[in-house]
């Protein structure tokens, strides 16, 4: 028996969604047919693919050995097919980082999809050191992320520019200045993003390069939740200032200057197996375009 594109379909969609009945849903099927498609691509590979756990299902090596040459094919039967037709479609794997996911791709996306009505994007929002494990496990087929970074196995491309904000609740006794001083900042108690955050890698490099360290923080990994902490008045926030300009102009938090470099590159990260995918191409020629556009 030979392995079939429908079986590495539903393979692969099953890793990137850690479940059956998710991926059965995606590629419109019912739940046995894609498990009876997943059992066969296993019986024909003698092998299982997935430890389980649950409803979930996680790649175990087997399964990590495969996902990328799966993806591989699906990736070159849809530039056949995209050449035939000379439309771009198909499924669409784009992981963000939290700022750009939440504030930048929706828009792009949905002016993307306008231009390509057969493509079908999924965006997978994490922080950037989630985004680079999603691309090297074969889960996503672009990345865009917000620190800086150097990776031999994954083309970068510079993107766009971002500035990250300083900023407290009008109640801090901070808020009836402008300027944050470098004697202050080490004196703040900081509300901070998680370890593998592209927004607190910025922070935290410009902070040394004043020769500082963060000696209070409270570290949490949601934007909203530094936004619901910093109203509290139980410290600094510090994000992208994308995420804070409505709550700037309704006067909910108070911006403040400091002589730190807060200046940032966002980039687009590709898995080199996808680099001549028209698909994947067109959309990071449509994210460069959108760049130029915009300045």
């Amino acid at each position: 028996m030979n392995i079939t594109l429908k079986q590495l379909s539903v393979f692969t969609t099953t890793a990137r969604l850690d479940g059956i009945s998710k991926a059965a849903t995606e590629l419109c099927m019912t739940q046995s047919a894609a498990s009876q498609s997943l059992k066969e691509l296993e019986s024909i590979l003698g092998a299982t693919l997935f430890n389980r756990f649950g409803r979930r299902l996680i790649l175990n090596e087997h399964g990590r050995e495969l996902l990328d040459k799966a993806n591989q094919m699906l990736t070159l039967q849809a530039t056949i097919q995209q050449g035939q037709t000379n439309t771009l479609q198909g499924i669409l794997n784009v992981a963000a980082s939290v700022t750009i996911g939440s504030y930048v791709m929706p828009k792009l996306l949905a002016n993307f999809v306008q231009q390509h009505p057969l493509v079908e994007p999924k965006l997978l929002i994490s922080n950037s050191d989630s985004v680079i494990d999603r691309l090297m496990a074969g889960q996503a087929h672009i990345g865009l992320i917000e620190a800086p970074i150097n990776h031999q196995q994954l083309l970068i491309s510079p993107w766009r520019d971002d500035q990250l904000a300083i900023f407290c609740s009008p109640e801090n006794n901070l808020a009836k200045q402008t300027d944050l001083s470098l004697k202050q900042i080490p004196k703040q108690r900081w509300i901070l993003r998680e370890h593998g955050s592209g927004t607190r890698s910025v922070f935290i490099a410009a902070m040394q390069q004043q020769g500082l360290m963060v000696s209070q923080s409270m570290d949490l990994a949601r934007q909203e939740a530094i936004k619901q902490a910093v109203k509290a008045n139980l410290g600094i926030g510090v994000l992208s200032h994308l995420s804070i300009s409505q709550e700037i102009e309704l006067g909910l938090f108070k911006l403040l200057k400091t002589p730190l470099n807060l200046n940032r590159k966002f980039s687009i990260v590709q898995s080199k197996h996808y680099a001549n995918s028209q698909l994947v191409d067109a959309f990071h020629e449509f994210l460069v375009n959108s760049e130029k556009a915009a300045t």
